[in-house]
């Protein structure tokens, strides 16, 4: 450690003389960027899926800022966060743990609040694998990222069945921490019947549920997304100001950076930096549509993922909403003014995004608990409960 903080003290000072020139050329993009017509910028992001970085659609304008609609008398927040345990391949059998926490507050003349939390125990085949329905012999096993992705679509089903519980007569926020998109199965990480089971099967059909209600009800379906490092802002201004053919983008650019002027002027900025100028406290920038393969390519037209960002007092904060949220002029307001609500009681976080995670989170020694319980529950059922020797190695070392 001696070592590595002369190194870092080497890199922080490297930082140190670079803020100033960095903080100019901000001031110059920003510039740039505000110079740009709505429509011109539309019409220059509408198609950019040959240009090598992902760059939002622009819907309202490049740039922007929005102010936060009055306060509600009367509302309702329902978050749903998850956690899980793992498939342990080092254990005799196979099982993976899902907790969902959430909460229910109430705001305005009869607050309320209410919050639980819901593990589910997944053991058998068809819960442990996805199958190829085209063929018996393809099958990918749940653990690790895919896990992960099973787990987002079970969260919101679990905020569908809570928002359906609430009030019928209140407008209702509902929140999960982190993106609507489903970022790894982009590329060919996945196999095609493994997108199908997690969006088509899984996903599409919960957000649907959530759409359906907004024919009797207010209803907004919303992830957000703290201190993110996303650039499609970032790149949708970089396209627009672009003077390139796309071969030359291909050539001489990447997601983060180019080699070529006027784009060079968008290197390294990720677009929390362009809204941390821009952004008063409560304010909201333009909404922008993802240009995401997964969200283009996989979800239905309703459930297309669009995005804004906002100040959320302590960072600026991404908020996803799908489609039916993004073109509905009274759900978007919603949207906004209650994501900054709940930011301002949180101090600068979703305050039930905060109290659904305490719900759900597994901790280190709930997974020391669930490991010494299972074990002692196949040893009474007079079952092998051996683990692996690098196991065994690992939690009684020799010296």
């Amino acid at each position: 450690m001696g070592q590595t903080v002369l190194q870092l003290d080497q890199f922080t000072q490297s930082m140190r003389g670079a803020s100033q020139a960095r903080e100019e050329r901000l001031s110059e993009l920003v510039s740039l960027a505000l110079g740009i017509d709505p429509d011109t910028a539309s019409d220059m992001t509408a198609d950019t899926k040959q240009r090598p970085y992902l760059a939002a659609e622009v819907e309202e304008s490049l740039l922007g800022a929005y102010p936060p609609p009055p306060p509600l008398a009367d509302w309702v927040v329902a978050a749903v966060d998850g956690s899980h345990i793992d498939v342990d391949r080092h254990l005799p059998v196979a099982c993976y743990l899902l907790n969902f926490g959430g909460c229910v507050l109430t705001y305005g003349s009869k607050p309320n609040a209410a919050l639980f939390s819901e593990p589910h125990l997944a053991t058998t085949r068809e819960e442990l694998y996805i199958s190829d329905p085209s063929t018996s012999t393809s099958e990918e096993m749940i653990s690790g990222g895919l896990l992960g992705l099973v787990r987002t679509v079970k969260e919101l089903e679990t905020l569908a069945n809570t928002i359906k519980q609430c009030p019928a007569d209140l407008p209702v926020l509902g929140l999960v921490d982190g993106s609507l998109v489903m970022w790894p199965l982009s590329g060919q990480a996945y196999r095609p019947y493994i997108t199908d089971a997690i969006v088509g099967d899984g996903l599409l059909p919960v957000m649907n549920r959530l759409e359906e209600l907004t024919e009797t009800r207010q209803v907004v379906l919303a992830a957000y997304v703290s201190y993110p490092r996303s650039t499609e802002a970032i790149n949708a201004v970089r396209c627009s100001i672009c003077p390139h053919d796309t071969t030359i983008c291909t050539q001489s650019c990447n997601n983060r950076r180019s080699t070529q002027q006027p784009c060079d002027s968008a290197n390294d900025f990720l677009d929390r930096d362009l809204f941390q100028r821009l952004l008063e406290p409560g304010w909201r920038s333009p909404i922008y549509k993802t240009n995401s393969s997964v969200s283009r390519d996989s979800y239905n037209e309703a459930n297309k993922v669009y995005f804004f960002y906002i100040n959320a007092g302590e960072e600026i904060g991404r908020v996803e909403v799908p489609k039916w949220v993004a073109k509905n002029k009274t759900l978007l307001s919603l949207a906004h003014g209650l994501v900054w609500d709940q930011c301002q009681r949180g101090q600068g976080y979703p305050i039930a995004i905060s109290e659904s995670h305490e719900q759900a989170v597994v901790s280190a020694g709930d997974r020391r608990v669930f490991r010494r319980m299972l074990t002692d529950s196949l040893e009474r059922q007079g079952l092998t409960a051996s683990t692996s020797q690098k196991d065994r190695s690992k939690r009684s070392p020799w010296v």
